[in-house]
C-alpha cells in the first residue's frame, strides 16, 4: 500500500491506499487507541478485490501531533481524502470508535456512503443513560490509577481473547507515554458525547460483535441498534472486542457475504 497524508491547519493525517482502480472502496477505520495496523488480516484479503484505505485517525498513531481533535474535523480529513483520490462513495468499516467516525461521517456527508460496517462499535442516539455518560467521563483519571505496563496489558486483555489479538493491541497502544494515552481515551470519548445525536442511516448496516466482547456495554448496546432496526447481529465466534483481529477470517468472509448481497 501507498503511504500519503492529507493536512490542515491541525495537522498531517496519514493514511494507506491500495491502488484505486477499482470500482468499490473500503475504507477501515480503527478503534480509540488504535491504528491502521489492527486491519492488517483484511487489507491483505481484499485488497485484490477492492480499492482499501486504512487511516490513523487524527491523535492515532502516526497522526500525532494533532492540534484540535473533533468528530468534525475528522469526517472533513476523511471527505479530503476520498475526494484526493478521487472517490465519491465507499464502504465504510469501523471497528469500536471507527463506527463513531463513519456514523460522524454520515451525519455531514451521506451521499459518500455506500454501506457501513459496524465492527464491535455502537450506534449514535439516543441509547446511552446518564450513568453511562458518567463513566464515560471518568475514563482519564481512572486509566491513570493503573501503572503503564498494567495499563496496556489490561487493555490487550479487555480488547482481544487471542494471543495475536493481544500483542497487536499492546504493539498499537505501546507507542504512547502514559498521560498520553489515557487523555488520549478522554478527548476521544469526549468528542463522541459532543457529536452524538439521533440519526437515521438509510445505507444498508451490517452488526459484528465478537460473542467474548466485554468491553462496556457494547452486547447490549448492539442488541438494542439491532432491535431498533429490525437486522440481526452477525456474532463472530471466539472473538472479543477487536473481533477483525481475533478472527479475522469469520469478519472477513461475513463481510464478503454482506457486501455480494447488495449486488444480487
Amino acid at each position: 500500500m501507498e503511504k500519503r497524508f492529507v493536512e490542515d491547519e491541525n495537522g498531517r493525517v496519514w493514511y494507506w491506499i491500495t491502488d484505486n482502480a477499482k470500482d468499490d472502496t473500503i475504507f477501515f477505520m480503527h478503534g480509540l487507541t488504535a491504528n491502521h495496523t489492527m486491519f492488517e488480516k483484511q487489507i491483505e484479503y481484499f485488497k485484490d478485490k477492492y480499492n482499501v484505505i486504512a487511516w490513523d485517525a487524527p491523535l492515532h498513531g502516526e497522526s500525532r501531533p494533532y492540534a484540535h481533535f473533533s468528530f468534525e474535523n475528522a469526517s472533513k480529513a476523511i471527505k479530503q481524502i476520498l475526494d484526493d483520490n478521487g472517490i465519491t462513495k465507499a464502504i465504510f468499516a469501523g471497528q469500536s470508535l471507527g463506527g463513531y467516525f463513519t456514523q460522524s461521517f454520515y451525519i455531514r456527508y451521506p451521499e459518500m456512503v455506500k454501506t457501513f460496517i459496524s465492527i464491535d462499535s455502537t450506534p449514535y442516539g439516543d441509547y446511552y443513560s446518564k450513568s453511562d455518560i458518567f463513566w464515560i467521563k471518568q475514563v482519564e483519571w481512572m486509566a491513570k490509577l493503573f501503572p503503564g505496563k498494567t495499563l496496556i496489558d489490561s487493555m490487550a486483555k479487555v480488547n482481544a481473547l487471542t494471543q495475536e489479538g493481544q500483542d497487536n493491541m499492546r504493539s498499537m497502544v505501546s507507542i504512547y507515554e502514559k498521560n498520553e494515552l489515557c487523555r488520549l481515551m478522554q478527548i476521544g470519548y469526549a468528542g463522541f458525547l459532543e457529536d452524538n445525536r439521533e440519526i437515521n442511516m438509510t445505507c444498508p448496516i451490517l452488526m459484528l460483535v465478537g460473542t467474548k466482547d466485554k468491553t462496556g456495554k457494547v452486547r447490549a448496546y448492539n442488541e438494542a441498534w439491532s432491535k431498533k432496526l429490525s437486522q440481526d447481529i452477525v456474532w463472530i465466534p471466539d472473538a472479543a472486542h477487536n473481533s477483525n483481529v481475533d478472527n479475522p477470517t469469520a469478519v472477513n468472509e461475513a463481510i464478503t457475504r454482506f457486501i455480494k448481497g447488495l449486488s444480487d
